[in-house]
C-alpha cells in the first residue's frame, strides 16, 4: 500500500469516533495493553508528559512541546484529531511522523491488527509511541484523547501529570456531572507522580486532591500560583505579563496565541514546567522562544486562528460549552459593525446547549461538517431558530464560508466554528 491507500485502510476498517462517534469507544484498555505487549512497550521506552481537561489541553500540550524544543530537547507531540494531514497527530520537534514510517508500520502489523481489531484512536496511540520510541525522542508530550481513566494514552507512567479544567463534554462517556466527569479526567494521576490541576473549581478540587493523597502525589492548582495577564492583542500574537505568587515573574511575555482564554492555559504550562524535573528546567530565552514561536515549532492550528482581514475572519475548534463561552465573550470584545457565524455541529451531541450561549445579534451560515457524524445544516438551523439566531442552512462549510464573505463588509467580523470538523474545513 502507498500512503493514501493506508490512510484509507486505517480511516475505514478501524473503528474511528472522529468519524462515526460513539460505536468507536473501547471502555478498557485491553486492546492498548496488547499493542505495547507486540510492539515492545515502547510507552516504556521515553519520558512523557501526560496532558488532560476537558478544554485547553491541545494549547498547553503545545506551549510545553515549543517551550522544551527551545531549550533544545528533542521533543515528541501527540495530539488528536487532527485537521488536514493524519501525521499531525504525531510530531518530532514539529515536523510531521513520515509518511513511509506510517506505511511501515501498518503493513508490518496489518495481520495483528486485523486479528485483534483495535480502533482508530488505539492504533494510532501505538504507532505515536514506537515513532517516539524509535526516534529516540527526550521527552514526548502525550495528550488524552477522551476522559482519561481509559483513553489509550492512560498506559503511559509520566513526569508530570496536567489537567487543565473540567467541563460539560462526552457526557455520554464520563459523566454528566463535574464530580463524575473530574473522576474520570483523575485517571490520568500515577502514584507519585506530580500533578498540576489548571484551574481551581469548587466541584472538582476535593476530587482531584482525593485522587492525589490515593496516589501520594503532589498537587499543584496553577491558578493558585501562577497569574497570565494578558494586554491587547498584536497581529500575530498577544502580550501578557505572568506573576507568580501575586509578583512580577515574566514581563513583556509574547505569545503566538491570540486568543485572551489562553491566559488559562499559560498558567498551566508555567506550573507544569516549574514542577518539571530539574533536568527539564528551561532558561527564561527559552520560554520567551517557546511562546514567541509557538505556531512555528509546533505547528499549531485552529485555535483563535486568523483566516483574513476585512473583513475579519477567526475560526476556532471551541466546541462544548466551557470553550465555547469564553470564545462568544472575546468575541463581543471585538471591535466589528456586525457579527457573521458559520457554525455546524456533530449529530450524536445535543447542539442547543452551545447554541444557546452564542450571541442572538449575529447573522448565522448554518453548515454540516463533511464527516459521517456530521448534523444535517436545517436541522441545526431549524434548532437554533427555536432559540431566536437567524440565518440559513448551506450545504457544506465552504458554502457558508462564502456566503458570509459576500455578505460581510470590511469592518464586519466572520467566526467559523462549533466543531474541530467545522475547523478543519477551512485552515
Amino acid at each position: 500500500m502507498n500512503y493514501a491507500e493506508t490512510l484509507a485502510y486505517l480511516y475505514e476498517q478501524l473503528p474511528m469516533f472522529q468519524r462515526i462517534g460513539p460505536a468507536a469507544f473501547k471502555k478498557d484498555l485491553s486492546n492498548t495493553w496488547a499493542l505495547m505487549d507486540e510492539l515492545g512497550h515502547p510507552e516504556r521506552q521515553f519520558r512523557s508528559i501526560h496532558v488532560g481537561g476537558t478544554n485547553g489541553k491541545g494549547s498547553v500540550s503545545h506551549m510545553l512541546a515549543a517551550i522544551l524544543q527551545a531549550a533544545g530537547w528533542k521533543v515528541g507531540l501527540y495530539t488528536s484529531p487532527h485537521y488536514k494531514d493524519f501525521r499531525e497527530r504525531i510530531k518530532i520537534d514539529g515536523q510531521l511522523a513520515e509518511r513511509k514510517y506510517v506505511v511501515d508500520f501498518v503493513q508490518q502489523h496489518r495481520p495483528f491488527i486485523e486479528a485483534l481489531k483495535p480502533s482508530f484512536f488505539e492504533i494510532t496511540v501505538a504507532m505515536a509511541f514506537d515513532y517516539f520510541a524509535r526516534q529516540n525522542v527526550d521527552v514526548a508530550v502525550v495528550e488524552v484523547g477522551m476522559g482519561g481513566r481509559l483513553d489509550s494514552t492512560n498506559v503511559l507512567t509520566p513526569l508530570l501529570s496536567v489537567i487543565t479544567n473540567i467541563s460539560y463534554d462526552h457526557m455520554q462517556f464520563l459523566g454528566d456531572t463535574l464530580e463524575l466527569i473530574a473522576g474520570e479526567k483523575a485517571g490520568i494521576i500515577k502514584p507519585g507522580v506530580p500533578v498540576v490541576i489548571g484551574e481551581t473549581q469548587a466541584e472538582t478540587r476535593p476530587v482531584f486532591e482525593a485522587k492525589a493523597r490515593a496516589c501520594r502525589s503532589a498537587i499543584a492548582f496553577a491558578d493558585q500560583v501562577y497569574e497570565a495577564r494578558p494586554g491587547k492583542p498584536l497581529l500575530l500574537h498577544r502580550e501578557y505579563q505572568i506573576n507568580r505568587m501575586g509578583k512580577p515573574y515574566l514581563r513583556n511575555a509574547l505569545v503566538n496565541a491570540l486568543g485572551a482564554y489562553q491566559r488559562f492555559n499559560l498558567q498551566t504550562a508555567f506550573q507544569a514546567v516549574e514542577t518539571l524535573p530539574a533536568e527539564f528546567q528551561p532558561e527564561e530565552s527559552a520560554i520567551r522562544r517557546g511562546l514567541y514561536e509557538l505556531r512555528n515549532l509546533t505547528r499549531f492550528l485552529g485555535r483563535w486562528q486568523v483566516l483574513g482581514r476585512r473583513p475579519t475572519i477567526l475560526a476556532d475548534s471551541a466546541h462544548n460549552i466551557g470553550g465555547v463561552a469564553l470564545a462568544v465573550k472575546q468575541l463581543l470584545d471585538i471591535p466589528h459593525r456586525h457579527l457573521h457565524m458559520v457554525w455546524g455541529a456533530v449529530a450524536d451531541k445535543d447542539p442547543l446547549p452551545l447554541l444557546e450561549v452564542l450571541p442572538r445579534q449575529a447573522t448565522y451560515y448554518f453548515v454540516r461538517p463533511d464527516v459521517p457524524r456530521g448534523l444535517e445544516a436545517e436541522k441545526l438551523r431549524e434548532k437554533a431558530h427555536s432559540l431566536g439566531l437567524q440565518g440559513k442552512a448551506y450545504a457544506s462549510v465552504d458554502n457558508g464560508l462564502k456566503a458570509a464573505r459576500r455578505k460581510a463588509g470590511a469592518e464586519d467580523l466572520i467566526f467559523v466554528g462549533g466543531s474541530i470538523f467545522v475547523v478543519a474545513e477551512v485552515v
